[in-house]
């Protein structure tokens, strides 16, 4: 399946703790249909001491579902993404504007 959301895009979640937030798309993991946003979905993991950084409770940002996060139009709404063909070259378009998204 084609990549409806990539690594860069402005999201807003869905569903979950963090409903209603938006965020950058730090990675996307399409195998597992997951992706991490920044800021977002934040847990503790315990960080073992090494040379380089200090130990400790490390706040860390966990993958969230791909169904749980909309993409951001252009008027700042929460929109779904859908593909065409322009020039030759297939593109992705906000659903809610038809506006293209990367040209």
């Amino acid at each position: 399946m084609a990549a409806k959301l990539r690594k860069g895009d402005t999201v807003m979640v869905l569903t979950g703790k963090d409903k209603g937030k938006q965020g950058e798309i730090t990675s996307v993991d399409p195998k597992a249909g997951k992706a991490v946003v920044d800021g977002l979905n934040i847990a503790i993991r315990h960080q073992r001491q090494t040379q380089t950084s200090q130990g400790g409770r490390q706040p860390k940002a966990m993958p969230i579902d791909l169904s749980n996060l909309a993409l951001i139009d252009a008027n700042g709404k929460p929109t779904r993404v859908g593909f065409r063909m322009e020039d030759d070259k297939k593109v992705r378009f906000a659903k809610t504007t038809g506006d293209v998204i990367d040209a």
